[in-house]
């Protein structure tokens, strides 16, 4: 089985491929005429593309940790000056290989190195394949929060292979599948619905079931690109509301220094629960539907609760997202399953009470 979507923003139009084993057929051949490519990839997967780069000359092979903690000024930093030490040019090409770290931060380097060079991103977990691949934004982190340094530059091209996702850890896979149910909740109750019977098959990874979950998660993204590609507009349109969950999610991450015993998965799981929680406490989504949500994210095996949102510091963190303007407070919260909306003008006084 074997999907091509074809994604139109304002700024480029390119193609994501989907398909099992496919990065021998993909991944040169789009950008042989390149001058040079440069791979910045996990060094988890490397045996994935020794044969595929075997005996081409013109590549230069950058192996990368692929934590979240690469997504800092120090490696932007180290990566752009082994770059213009080997001679990238505007005719180059990068290509990003492995998770969300890696793709945020090659984005970056991307956008940014000689005012812009081809990139090409190969996402290598669930979660980057249905989201973080898609849609061009990109950036890193500081000690004031996620992702606030950053830019908006499309790719060329995105390689998805499902296959890859055999030598993952049961964990990650559970850490993309809390994505894939944002999608659902912001967008499609029917997706959502689909999801409740299909959960389990996607967690072993079966393909057909797999391949069209991936598929349908861009498919409701783009709506969002296609509209609102730099996240201007503040209503139900706006590509905010593919952040649903990550207001609150993104200050736990921070919080938690972004180590490894909280994936982002994890933490948007908790925070879609605590966005649910409020969307019912403001009387939009009905008892039963934040129960169903709290209740099937627990089969998932993802977390729905945490201790830390009783510190001080983390709602001080909220005040940081970005579609924060002077210490009003906007969410993205639910109407009822499949359909989410701008919230404006919250206080963090009023957050507290309608969480606690």
């Amino acid at each position: 089985m074997k999907k091509q979507i074809q994604i139109t923003a304002k700024s480029k139009k390119y193609k994501v491929f989907i398909e099992n084993n496919c990065l021998d057929k993909y991944l040169i051949p789009e950008f042989i005429s390149s001058s040079k490519i440069f791979i910045i990839i996990d060094k988890k997967i490397l045996k994935n593309i020794y044969k595929i780069i075997k005996n081409k000359n013109n590549i230069v092979l950058i192996p990368v940790n692929g934590s979240e903690s690469i997504k800092s000024f120090d490696s932007y930093r180290k990566i752009t000056s082994l770059l213009l030490k080997k001679e990238i040019d505007r005719s180059s090409t990068l290509i990003a290989i492995g998770g969300g770290a890696i793709g945020d931060l090659c984005g970056f380097i991307a956008s940014t190195i000689l005012r812009g060079v081809r990139l090409v991103l190969v996402p290598s977990t669930l979660l980057s394949q249905v989201d973080s691949s898609i849609g061009g934004k990109n950036g890193i982190n500081s000690r004031y929060g996620k992702n606030l340094v950053g830019t908006f530059y499309q790719p060329d091209v995105v390689i998805i292979d499902p296959s890859i996702l055999f030598s993952l850890p049961f964990r990650q896979i559970k850490s993309g599948y809390a994505e894939i149910v944002k999608y659902a909740l912001i967008n499609d109750n029917k997706f959502y619905q689909w999801l409740q019977k299909n959960f389990e098959n996607i967690l072993k990874l079966k393909k057909n079931k797999l391949i069209y979950a991936i598929t349908k998660s861009i498919n409701i993204k783009i709506k969002y690109i296609k509209n609102d590609e730099k996240e201007k507009l503040i209503n139900s349109s706006s590509r905010a509301m593919l952040n649903f969950g990550h207001t609150f999610g993104h200050a736990l991450e921070t919080l938690n220094k972004y180590n490894l015993n909280l994936t982002h998965g994890e933490a948007i799981s908790i925070g879609m629960v605590i966005a649910a929680k409020i969307s019912h406490q403001l009387n939009d989504i009905k008892k039963n539907e934040l129960e169903n949500i709290i209740n099937h994210l627990n089969k998932a095996g993802l977390p729905t609760s945490t201790k830390k949102i009783n510190s001080d510091e983390f709602y001080k963190l909220i005040l940081t997202d970005k579609k924060n303007i002077n210490n009003s407070i906007n969410l993205i919260l639910l109407k009822k399953i499949g359909k989410a909306y701008y919230k404006r003008g919250l206080t963090i006084k009023k957050i507290k009470s309608l969480i606690n």
